[in-house]
């Protein structure tokens, strides 16, 4: 596409690199790479797929993102916030139509980033952002209920989110006691492993202490009933053989829209995190090629078995801390993975559930951004409005309904505070030159409005939000006889869209009906060639769109003197 090229960050970054660049790279590669393994593991089980599949998209999706994207230190791999789409697609689609939706998705960001519109998912509102960020993060919360605390539910958990509650609160007291320890003694490591240890993190230090702690109870005969990983799935550690998906029109018709989903939730994460990222090493992300890097990540994923896939806040952070300087570090963390994946995958078996559990409880509240949350419900009722529409959709129904009508809301908003924005004011007697910006010569003396000519300015977009307003002037002001001569000033109107011409050339109709004389005045380049390609200046003498007031006046003025 002409004004694009395809230039991935690794490419501009291996310009003067060298060894030292290299050992900081390497060494917060490989710290990196032991932050993702207990989270890869813990996205993708929550996610309703195999630990191994978890593993696999951050090795795949964090090497390709490393290589074709646009950031210097994006960490890609799964997230958290794909955990409820991910569950509800398998629900609904099999793994199949999750491979399907994936590589759709993929398809959306390439396109998105070829398109040039990595700059505008930046503009999505921060109220929907929040919104269905702290939805996923209650949902995610509540998901993890059951293994946290060992619950015995027969019939297993409902999909809804109150439905959930509603059984949690009924089987409470099947409640496993070893399983609740090993889960809160997890959250608690988490939390306070920063205080002590800045490079080994908390997850992967919690995960080591509680799978040793519950072998050791289990070959003492206690903690029997606290579930490992192993006693739900089959770990293999052989990567699989690539394999495409059976992708037919009346599937792919069916997951347009958990697709889009997915590419839009995956554009603004990876996005989002970029942007941070950008504000702490002083850098600028090429938006356009990171979503192609995206996009490429999340075609090639599934075809290894992987799940969708975006930028990851804490890991980006985790690298930059680290002392990550190129997408070298990301292809090193995916090394990484890929050796703990070949060499020790099979000791993932013994890692208690709970303890997973307890990961994502940390993960969750991290997420829930609740500082946040409760900062912008101090801001403007509407602000308010789409950031509770949204987080309750999320949470009650799913996050395609609540992204789609969080952003309809969003549109909606916008275009009422824009055309709040556009002021019609009325002039009937004179001008003041001081407080004007298209008079032809300065002048001292006020500019006198002739009798029965009205002035009207429009202050602002003229477009369809405010299409109307100028009817509603005119309505409410009505003086004693009527005019003759009516000027509409537009100096201040940058741009007008159909409805607003429509508009304007049904009032000019009606004036003209009326014996009513219609003058144009300071009408800017732009909005005069919209008009000229629309057709406007068939109805309009040509004489009468004048530059500036002063000539718009003089015309008025002839044409009132030729009435007599």
């Amino acid at each position: 596409m002409k004004g694009f090229e395809f230039k991935p960050s690794l490419v501009t970054s291996l310009k003067g690199y060298n060894k030292k660049t290299f050992m900081a790279d390497f060494m917060a590669g490989i710290i990196v790479g032991i932050v993702a393994l207990p989270l890869a593991i813990a996205f993708g089980i929550a996610s309703g797929v195999t630990p191994e599949q978890g593993i696999i998209t951050a090795i795949v999706a964090g090497f390709i993102i490393s290589v074709f994207g646009g950031s210097k230190v994006q960490i890609g791999g799964p997230t958290g916030a794909f955990i409820v789409i991910i569950a509800g697609i398998i629900n609904e689609y099999g793994i199949e139509g999750l491979a399907i939706a994936t590589v759709l998705a993929g398809v959306f960001l390439v396109a998105l980033g070829l398109l040039r519109l990595g700059t505008i998912i930046k503009y999505i509102p921060y109220p929907i952002v929040v919104g269905f960020t702290s939805g996923i993060a209650l949902t995610i919360f509540t998901t993890q209920i059951k293994d946290l605390f060992g619950l015995t539910i027969e019939g297993g958990v409902p999909a809804d989110f109150i439905s959930k509650w509603v059984v949690y609160c009924q089987n409470f007291g099947s409640i496993d006691l070893w399983s609740a320890i090993v889960g809160i003694v997890s959250v608690i490591i988490i939390v306070i492993t920063p205080k002590f240890s800045k490079i080994i993190p908390g997850s992967l230090i919690a995960i080591i202490l509680m799978t040793v702690g519950v072998v050791i109870l289990k070959n003492y005969g206690l903690a029997e009933h606290v579930d490992t990983i192993g006693d739900r799935f089959t770990i293999n550690s052989t990567l699989p053989d690539p394999n495409v998906p059976d992708m037919n029109w009346e599937t792919i018709k069916s997951l347009i829209s958990p697709a889009i989903t997915i590419a839009v939730l995956g554009a603004i994460e990876s996005l989002l995190s970029a942007t941070v990222a950008d504000g702490v090493i002083g850098d600028k992300t090429n938006s356009n090629q990171e979503l192609i890097g995206q996009g490429i990540a999340n075609i090639l994923s599934p075809i290894f078995g992987g799940i969708p896939a975006t930028g990851a806040i804490a890991r980006t952070m985790t690298n930059i801390n680290n002392g990550g300087k190129t997408p070298i570090a990301g292809i090193i963390h995916a090394v990484v993975l890929l050796l703990i994946f070949l060499l020790l995958m099979p000791l993932a078996q013994y890692i208690p559930m709970s303890c997973l559990a307890g990961v994502l409880v940390v993960v969750a509240y991290n997420m829930s951004g609740w500082r946040t949350f409760k900062g912008l419900l101090s801001n403007p009722k509407s602000d308010i409005s789409v950031l509770l529409i949204t987080f309750f959709l999320t949470v009650i129904f799913d996050l395609t309904v609540a992204i789609e009508v969080g952003l309809l809301l969003a549109c909606l908003l916008c275009m009422r505070r824009m055309a709040e924005t556009t002021q019609v004011s009325v002039l009937t007697d004179e001008i003041d030159p001081n407080q004007e910006t298209d008079m032809q010569v300065a002048s001292e003396e006020h500019l006198v409005i002739p009798e029965r000519c009205e002035v009207y300015e429009i202050n602002g977009p003229y477009f369809f939000g405010i299409a109307n307003k100028f009817d509603e002037v005119m309505e409410h002001h009505r003086s004693k006889h009527r005019p003759l001569v009516r000027i509409i000033r537009m100096r201040k109107v940058p741009f007008m869209d159909s409805t607003g011409i429509h508009n304007l050339s049904c009032l000019i109709q009606t004036c003209h009906d009326q014996g009513i004389h219609v003058i144009l005045s300071g009408v800017n380049p732009q909005v005069h060639q919209v008009l000229e390609k629309s057709h406007f200046y068939e109805i309009m003498n040509s004489d009468h769109i004048c530059p500036h007031i002063n000539v718009a006046l003089e015309t008025a003025r002839e044409y009132l003197a030729s009435l007599k």
